[in-house]
């Protein structure tokens, strides 16, 4: 019975997580490719701090990881997750994000910024 209510409250805490609509997009375009919070930058209207924190929670969760590379961070999803099936699944559910990731790709940030 524990395990279950254990169970039970990691689920909706991921579930909370994605019930915001910047982390769910977030999750929706790393299911697509890896990016640095500089290209998240272009297709979110909030501050580099902002996009992060949600990055960090979304990370604390196990839901994504994150790959150093130099001084530059690039996040994807985390197949190892408890929740990758769950996560996949909501995702199968979610517009494609092929116009936000053709931005990222024609503002090619990283060039900026040096990632």
């Amino acid at each position: 019975m524990v395990k279950t209510v254990t169970e039970l409250e990691k689920v909706s805490k991921a579930l909370k997580l994605l019930g915001d609509k910047t982390r769910l997009t977030i999750m929706a375009i790393l299911k697509q490719r890896e990016c640095c919070v500089c290209e998240l930058l272009e297709v979110f209207e909030m501050s580099q701090p902002s996009i992060s924190q949600h990055l960090r929670k979304l990370k604390d969760l196990g839901l994504v990881k994150e790959d150093r590379r130099g001084q530059w961070v690039y996040y994807s999803l985390n197949p190892q997750s408890e929740f990758y099936d769950l996560i996949h699944d909501i995702l199968k559910h979610i517009p494609d994000q092929t116009e936000k990731i053709r931005k990222i790709e024609d503002i090619n940030p990283t060039l900026r910024c040096g990632c």
